[in-house]
């Protein structure tokens, strides 16, 4: 979200669940119900590494590191690239949930994706699903849907125009936003890292638990490293702000992709977020050399 230099803590790259499971049917089924793990604050104002001595997140390297991050907590895999052909209802009433960075049926990005692939090529074996995607747009209803997409959609997984849509989709609603409004608030790739993580769940509505919401909240209790804030006492904010949004709906209630992933690196003053990485997500353990 993967290659040889990256695995997870396990003997193979899946996590022990039952056979065909993903992470996102195990939270959807389990919820609130998961202990959240223990919460982890940084040491005092020993992270001093200023933000400007940081590569952005889209530098390659870094926004390789996001994607794998994001996909160990989405997809139980550091594979990020495995997920383009990805798809199943987790019952979240958001419909269908696909690809890369969880495109869903329900909220209107899996109908841009779609668009934008026909655009670029309108033969495409998506194209015909364009009216159903429109008519359950904002509901989790499959009419019109079922019951080739699911199919479909691993069919036109394997088009690298379709691989290269979802990636330009990516970058035009999660990750571009999230890079310009961290280094705005000049924060550093952890920083903006945590921005990301939290626009792929969350979105960016006007709803209390959107990104936007979330940074407000934040704001409230501190200042951003571009208002003269410290950056440390910021990023708690902020993820304490994230943790109230996640817990206000039971699919997304367990916390530990901010408990045992973000705040771990936050502690230990990886500002830059550094490798070697070591984090759990959901009781998983996964390394970055």
């Amino acid at each position: 979200m993967r290659h040889p230099s990256s695995v997870p803590a396990h003997p193979s790259d899946t996590p022990a669940h039952p056979s065909g499971t993903s992470r996102r049917t195990v939270l959807a089924l389990i919820g609130a119900s998961l202990a959240a793990a223990p919460l982890l604050r940084p040491s005092p104002a020993s992270a001093t590494e200023a933000a400007a001595s940081c590569v952005g997140l889209d530098d390659p390297a870094k926004k390789e590191i996001a994607m794998r991050l994001v996909s160990s907590a989405e997809n139980s895999s550091l594979d990020w690239k495995a997920q383009y052909k990805y798809i199943e209802d987790i019952n979240d009433g958001r419909g269908y949930t696909a690809g890369i960075i969880g495109f869903c049926s329900g909220t209107s990005d899996m109908l841009d994706l779609v668009e934008l692939y026909t655009d670029r090529k309108p033969d495409n074996v998506l194209a015909k699903y364009l009216p159903a995607l429109r008519a359950v747009d904002g509901s989790d209803s499959h009419k019109g849907l079922d019951p080739n997409f699911p199919k479909d959609w691993r069919k036109a997984a394997q088009d690298t125009a379709f691989q290269q849509a979802q990636n330009d989709e990516r970058d035009r609603v999660y990750f571009n936003p999230a890079v310009r409004q961290g280094t705005t608030d000049g924060l550093g790739t952890l920083g903006q890292f945590a921005y990301y993580d939290a626009i792929v769940m969350h979105g960016d509505g006007d709803d209390s638990t959107s990104f936007r919401n979330i940074r407000k909240r934040a704001l409230a209790k501190a200042k951003p490293p571009a208002q003269g804030g410290g950056e440390v006492t910021y990023l708690n904010a902020f993820l304490d702000a994230r943790v109230w949004a996640m817990k206000q709906e039971e699919a997304h209630s367990n916390t530990s992709r901010v408990d045992t992933e973000q705040r771990v690196f936050l502690r230990n003053g990886n500002l830059c977020l550094n490798t070697p990485l070591n984090w759990q997500v959901y009781g998983d353990s996964y390394h970055i050399d």
